[in-house]
């Protein structure tokens, strides 16, 4: 039917407090008219003030999760988040390419807004062998591109040739996120070309999750059919929406309102 919903799967893992990870995703997801499905990769136990504690779902039971999703209800896109460790990370890689997943959408998670690490070096070093690859978009942030071009990045200059190092070097394109700069949030996306996606700063200091949600929105999109530079565009711009509805829940940094254009909808 044309017009049969479309399908996203989160590859993640899981934020009680629900501002970031797979609730954040399947919070995007679902606003943005997609439907949600979710294989989580690690419980966590985090709140808005940070995470205290990490416990992965075995292996072989992350295999089954990815399994049973693809042989009930192939997903038109693939985002995948928080992999704390190498045989996950593996593992991910090699049922993504078993059952040929489209739009693949990779967000390399290294450490949460509050500062918590996330993954170890082998897992990110396994995720560049064999996820990126695989990828037709990664999203890192400033920090992460820094650790995996291993370089520091100073300016816009700076951001580009990383932004089209990184290309290069996974065969995917990537869209290097510039909101760790002061005074600006402008992204740039190398694909076949760079192109800066300009943005602005907003006077909110609630951005738990902002990575999840931004990458989450672009596979979402692209689960849509949205070519990949206009499904970035879009995709920041819900973003924004999300940070400037201004929610403020939470003792630390506190979550984004994913539901903020369907709220304007509720009576």
């Amino acid at each position: 039917m044309s017009d049969m919903i479309k399908t996203a799967l989160t590859i993640a893992g899981s934020d009680p407090s629900g501002g970031a990870g797979i609730q954040a995703d399947i919070k995007t997801m679902t606003a943005l008219g997609v439907y949600a499905m979710s294989v989580i990769t690690s419980l966590t136990a985090q709140n808005t003030m940070g995470v205290r504690s990490i416990h992965d779902v075995p292996r072989d039971f992350l295999k089954a999760q990815i399994n049973a999703v693809f042989e009930d209800i192939f997903p038109d896109a693939v985002k995948v988040g928080m992999v704390s460790s190498a045989e996950l990370a593996e593992t991910i890689a090699d049922r993504l390419k078993y059952y040929g997943a489209n739009n693949i959408v990779a967000d390399p998670v290294m450490v949460s807004t509050s500062g918590s690490a996330l993954a170890k070096d082998d897992c990110v070093k396994k995720m560049e062998e064999k996820l990126f690859p695989l990828a037709a978009l990664i999203t890192p942030n400033i920090p992460e591109a820094e650790w995996l071009w291993g370089k520091h990045i100073e300016n816009r200059e700076d951001m580009q040739k990383c932004a089209e190092e990184l290309s290069q070097k996974y065969g995917c394109a990537v869209l290097l996120k510039g909101g760790h700069f002061e005074g600006g949030a402008d992204d740039i996306l190398v694909c076949d070309k760079a192109i800066w996606l300009t943005g602005e700063r907003i006077d909110n200091p609630n951005t738990h999750g902002t990575g999840c949600t931004l990458s989450s929105a672009v596979a979402s999109y692209l689960a849509r059919g949205e070519a990949l530079e206009e499904a970035a565009k879009k995709a920041k711009d819900y973003l924004t929406g999300a940070i400037k509805a201004g929610l403020d829940l939470g003792k630390g940094r506190g979550p984004l309102d994913h539901a903020y254009a369907l709220r304007k909808h509720i009576q």
